[in-house]
């Protein structure tokens, strides 16, 4: 196999770890604590993957766009950065935490305590990301998968949210020092310089609205539903969405590790023809996995969902449908991000909207098989749209919107 596709495959494991992080935390969690108890460890959980994605936005987006010989110093700006901004988060949660009551305090408290590991740990995988060295990424965040199960397993049954919190931030130390050392080759005798994330401009800061503007509308589209549809309802739209959580792992890691290598390609028109043909494979894996989901015996879908696989697995055309199409959008928008990065937002405040709406509209005509074939047509239309802003673009090599390089130390 050949370099290239040894880094594929490395950003696709280095994405299944993280993600398998994440869900082995909860599942553990859940099954330590009392109720009351896995309900403040998930106020904490979604606060800091809340902090995680802005993060992920403001700084590990605008870097895997960074290319050049100053790429070891770029690096250790955005370990800078990240290090001293979630220093200052973990000072105000741990504010808010000593003045919440309760066990509720006392979890938000560990969190302040325990930010600055975690961010930090998880925005190396952004510097490896553009120094094209992802199977550096996948041993630290293999190393961080196995820590944190150890740490979670050796707590007691019943353990308290806030325990539960230190275990899981602690945890982070072997995974965070591994990666520091693997990252010092490429920064040794750069010079960090902070002030570029602190301009008016800077590129993060629109990518942090599209992230708020993407998220939050997904939110606000199932909170909406809640109030109209009855829990059964909303219940199957989750179910169904949750079993292609093995495609956002594949659409994350196009988003992560795809700009560094793309940038690399030399112009418009190789660009466009690599995420052609990516957005075709991910549109075909898509169709592929939603098919076998929609053969799936009845008996082995009462395993994955329980009660839910019967309202779930009646949306599985409209949303095998809706991640086919989003394959084929990721790609469009991926490929914006690197010829021309200021071209995302208005796209992404647009349809985001405009998929609320369609959810919501469809939900009133048709229940809630019109509310995901809503979803299904505006992750359409956002596709249709984004693959036609990419034929306006003008055929040169340069990104359009190129980041004005800072002065060299």
């Amino acid at each position: 196999m050949s370099r290239r596709g040894l880094a594929a495959v490395a950003s696709v494991l280095d994405q299944a770890a993280s993600s398998a992080t994440n869900i082995l935390v909860l599942v553990l969690a859940a099954r330590l604590s009392s109720a009351s108890g896995f309900a403040d460890f998930s106020m904490v959980y979604v606060t800091f993957s809340v902090l995680l994605g802005l993060n992920m936005a403001y700084v590990g987006q605008s870097l895997v766009l960074e290319k050049g010989e100053r790429l070891g110093a770029e690096c250790r700006s955005a370990v800078g950065f990240t290090a001293a901004g979630s220093a200052a988060l973990g000072v105000l949660l741990a504010a808010v935490g000593l003045a919440l009551p309760g066990a509720t305090g006392t979890a938000f408290l560990a969190l302040g305590l325990v930010l600055p590991l975690v961010l930090l740990q998880d925005g190396l995988r952004y510097c490896f990301s553009a120094l094209r060295a992802p199977e550096r990424a996948l041993a630290a965040d293999a190393l961080r998968l196995v820590c944190v199960v150890a740490a979670l397993a050796l707590q007691p049954e019943g353990a308290s949210a806030g325990r539960l919190v230190l275990a899981w931030g602690l945890s982070a130390l072997p995974a965070l020092a591994l990666g520091l050392w693997l990252l010092r080759p490429y920064v040794r005798g750069a010079r960090a310089d902070l002030r570029p994330y602190l301009r008016r401009g800077h590129l993060g800061q629109r990518f942090v609205v599209e992230f708020a503007v993407g998220n939050g509308s997904s939110q606000l589209a199932v909170l909406g539903l809640g109030v109209f549809a009855t829990p059964l309802a909303v219940g199957a739209l989750r179910g169904a969405t949750t079993l292609f959580g093995p495609l956002n792992v594949l659409f994350n890691s196009a988003n992560a590790f795809g700009p560094p290598v793309l940038g690399r390609l030399g112009g418009k028109r190789a660009t466009v023809r690599a995420t052609a043909a990516l957005g075709l494979v991910l549109a075909a894996v898509g169709a592929g996995w939603a098919t076998a989901l929609y053969l799936l015996p009845d008996r082995l879908g009462r395993e994955l969902l329980g009660d839910t696989w019967a309202g779930a697995s009646a949306l599985l055309p409209a949303t095998g449908a809706q991640y086919a199409v989003m394959g084929l959008g990721t790609c469009a928008l991926l490929t914006l991000r690197v010829l021309a990065p200021k071209a995302t937002l208005s796209l992404q405040v647009v349809f985001s909207l405009l998929s609320v709406g369609l959810l919501l509209g469809g939900y009133a005509v048709w229940g809630v098989a019109g509310a995901a074939w809503g979803l299904a047509a505006g992750s359409a239309l956002k596709a249709l749209a984004a693959w036609w802003r990419v034929t306006r673009l003008p055929a040169a090599a340069a990104r359009e919107d190129e980041p004005v390089p800072a002065p060299a130390a």
